[in-house]
């Protein structure tokens, strides 16, 4: 998502930075050109208008047109002024303050990952050592109790107990005493979703509102669906009074449009994004990083995040020890891109890298993909222990035994292995060169240095 919007604003800054003296009329013309991309992009009209006029009246100021560096002036008034469009400097933190059990009533439109949400956010929940109770409350679609329970059996979150027969009031108004009763100090409430908003639904809705008192009330928005998902959230918000909005597919290739629209138009916050389809695919939302990533200057702090939550410190601590005695083998490899995986896609990853991304586009076809780091993976696992320990004892008749194992062929299994003989010597040159060595050798590095 917001690849094309990320393209059209790098043209345009490309031309901001390259002015030495800036006028109203660069100013003006750079500004019509931000103000189509993000309407190509599929943000609200009114929300573009506001926008614009606030970055025109602020890149007009003396203070930017006498500057040193009028262009960079103005794209970092862009930058913040996206920020407080999409609620940065707003507290979006869930309000979890109040006595237990803390209610949370999940509600949106059919298909926009409602249920899986659920799952997500309690995981999340039980992460920051909270105790969720999941309350399947949807008795009108079809297995969607049954979805919620594999969903806590996976996760290890005990779900109360409903059936379809059951009136969706009586459930969520029962789960609030059993969670008393046992010790739960937060109820999701998985509500029925809609095709379009229904008023009968919507009543029902009003009346677990009124029945629960939940502290949160969350509206999750499908991002693929465009302005739709800011209409619903708007017609959502005048019924309820939602709390705040988690927006899901963030990942997808659609235009962002609603990622950008939500809070301007609803008034409430984006308080967390989903990511993908892994139960530990959802991020609090943070405006100013996700604003980075946009306009290419990626996003190191979320990177940080996730490799500590990832990451080992032992298994860290161990591994640079192997590598310092030059004893980093393809177990070692093997684990790495395991976890790897665990943070993300690789795309996704490389993206919050500052640069990285611009490079990527660059460089189609050299970047390695998910599915070479899956056949890698693949031959290292038909490997025996012993192979991976020592990929110097793997010979022709062995080799031939690993390509069968692994579905490919013995030329991708040579591949790999020569491109990690060729990784080990590298880094035992660049530990000789130590840290101002190693800086100069990675830029000297092409594909083909590591086994991708």
């Amino acid at each position: 998502m917001f690849a094309t919007l990320q393209d059209k604003l790098d043209s345009v800054f490309k031309k901001l930075r390259g002015q030495g003296v800036m006028t109203e009329d660069n100013i003006k013309e750079a500004l019509r050109e931000v103000r189509l991309a993000l309407l190509e992009a599929d943000v609200n009209f009114k929300v573009v208008k506001d926008f614009v006029e606030k970055v025109r009246s602020r890149s007009v100021g003396t203070e930017v047109l006498q500057s040193l560096a009028p262009g960079q002036q103005v794209i970092k008034i862009v930058h913040d002024e996206l920020v407080l469009l999409m609620g940065g400097g707003e507290d979006n933190s869930l309000d979890l303050a109040a006595k237990p059990p803390v209610s949370i009533m999940m509600v949106g439109l059919q298909g926009a990952g409602k249920t899986t949400s659920c799952g997500k956010l309690a995981r999340y929940l039980k992460s920051q050592r909270r105790k969720p109770l999941m309350v399947p409350a949807d008795v009108y679609r079809p297995a969607a109790i049954e979805q919620l329970k594999t969903l806590g059996r996976q996760l290890s979150i005990e779900v109360f107990d409903s059936s379809s027969d059951q009136k969706p009031v009586d459930i969520c108004a029962n789960a609030i005493r059993y969670a008393t009763l046992n010790g739960f100090d937060t109820v999701i409430l998985d509500t029925a979703g809609r095709h379009q908003i229904d008023d009968y639904l919507m009543d029902e809705l009003d009346a677990i509102k009124r029945a629960v008192e939940p502290r949160e009330i969350l509206f999750v928005a499908d991002a693929m669906t465009g302005q739709e998902a800011v209409n619903v959230a708007s017609g959502f918000n005048d019924r309820l009074d939602i709390t705040g909005v988690i927006l899901t597919k963030l990942d997808g290739d659609a235009k962002g449009g609603a990622a950008l629209s939500i809070k301007a138009v609803t008034g409430k916050p984006v308080k967390f994004v989903g990511l993908g389809e892994k139960l530990d695919a959802l991020d609090v939302f943070h405006a100013d990083r996700l604003v980075s990533r946009i306009l290419g200057m990626g996003d190191v702090l979320t990177l940080i995040e996730k490799a500590q939550a990832t990451f080992d410190t032992k298994e860290a601590e161990r591994l640079q020890q192997k590598l310092k005695k030059n004893q980093f083998d393809l177990e070692d490899f093997r684990a790495q891109l395991q976890q790897i995986k665990k943070m993300g896609s690789l795309e996704s990853i490389l993206g919050m890298i500052p640069g990285v991304g611009k490079a990527m586009k660059q460089m189609q076809g050299v970047q390695p993909s998910e599915k070479e780091l899956k056949r890698i993976e693949a031959i290292i696992d038909s490997m025996t222990r012993k192979e991976r320990a020592d990929h110097t004892v793997i010979n022709g008749s062995r080799r031939l035994r690993i390509a069968k194992g692994s579905g490919t062929s013995v030329q991708e299994v040579n591949q790999l292995l020569k491109r990690f003989s060729e990784a080990q010597k590298v880094v035992k040159q660049l530990q000789k060169l130590g840290p101002k060595g190693l800086m100069k050798g990675m830029k000297g590095m092409g594909k083909g240095s590591f086994p991708f």
